[in-house]
């Protein structure tokens, strides 16, 4: 079995595409899914918005493979700040559940932490949801730590 991760292609969009979706069905039922996917989640269709991240030189979308099978992604982009300093951020980063566990989100994070560093960025940011206790392990592990926290209010039932 060979694990690897490559820059992502147009010939892999309908499948980002597909894992996208299954990133949104695990995390909308967590604490703070519904918000996050009504705010930050992408929008369908998807395969455009992907699309034009592939042709976006502040991108990058990186596919990890087993066996030459795409079975995870990540996605980050280059946040221009107002002091003129560059940040990285982590959109998406998604493996999925049969595959996880191999290092191929390491394997993800370490070509997107090399990419954003080539770029001069200050740093890396991502998200995690409340409670979600293996993304925030991973993050942690890759050397990320807590910069803020969101606080939020729900109205309603």
């Amino acid at each position: 079995m060979e694990e690897g991760c490559r820059p992502a292609s147009t010939a892999d969009l309908p499948r980002i595409a597909e894992l996208n979706r299954a990133v949104i069905e695990e995390l909308s039922p967590m604490r703070g899914g519904a918000v996050w996917k009504a705010r930050e989640a992408r929008a369908e269709p998807l395969e455009d918005g992907l699309a034009d991240l592939l042709d976006n030189p502040d991108a990058r979308v990186l596919v990890a493979t087993i066996d030459d099978t795409v079975v995870g992604y990540a996605v980050v982009h280059l946040e221009y700040l107002a002091d003129g300093s560059i940040l990285g951020v982590i959109d998406d980063i998604f493996v999925e559940e049969g595959a996880r566990q191999v290092g191929l989100g390491e394997l993800m994070i370490d070509d997107l932490m090399t990419w954003c560093e080539e770029r001069k960025c200050v740093g890396m940011d991502a998200m995690a949801l409340p409670g979600h206790r293996a993304t925030k392990n991973f993050f942690e592990e890759s050397g990320f730590t807590a910069r803020q926290l969101v606080m939020h209010h729900h109205f309603g039932p």
